[in-house]
C-alpha cells in the first residue's frame, strides 16, 4: 500500500531519496482523501524550500490543501504534467504523479520521517479518528 523505500511525514508527503536529490509527492492516502484532484500549484525551479512548511497547494472538488516538503533545499525540478493533467495525482501518486525534486542541503531531517511501516500504522489511527 505504502511504497517501501520512501520516507512520509503525517501531511502526507513522502520523498524518495536519490544521492543528495529528494523527489517529492503526496501519498496515495492523502489523494484519496481529496478525491478528483483539478489543480496543482507547484513552485518555480530554484526556489527554497523548508522542512515541514508548504512548497505549494493542491485543490480537489473536496478541498483546498497545502503541500508541505519533507526536505529542506532548492527545487530543481518541477512535474510541469500536472498544470495540463492534475489527475495524474489520482492515477499515480508514486510515479507520474511526483510533483518537486528538491536538492538536499539537510540530509539530517531524513532521520525525522516516517517508513512505510509507521506511515502505514499512523494513517490506520487518522482513519479511525
Amino acid at each position: 500500500m505504502f511504497p517501501e523505500g520512501l520516507k512520509y511525514t503525517k501531511n502526507h508527503s513522502w520523498v524518495k531519496v536519490e544521492g543528495n536529490k529528494g523527489k517529492v509527492g503526496l501519498t496515495n492516502f492523502a489523494q484519496e482523501q481529496l478525491s478528483d484532484i483539478v489543480t496543482v500549484e507547484l513552485p518555480a525551479v530554484g526556489k527554497a524550500v523548508t522542512s515541514m512548511n508548504p512548497f505549494g497547494t493542491i485543490e480537489s472538488v473536496k478541498a483546498t490543501m497545502d503541500l508541505i516538503t519533507p526536505v529542506s533545499g532548492e527545487v530543481t525540478e518541477v512535474n510541469q504534467d500536472l498544470n495540463a493533467a492534475p489527475e495524474k495525482v489520482n492515477q499515480d501518486p508514486y510515479g507520474e504523479g511526483w510533483m518537486i525534486v528538491v536538492t538536499m542541503n539537510n540530509p539530517a531531517e531524513l532521520n525525522s520521517l516516517l517508513s512505510a511501516a509507521d506511515y502505514k500504522t499512523f494513517t490506520e489511527t487518522e482513519a479511525a479518528g
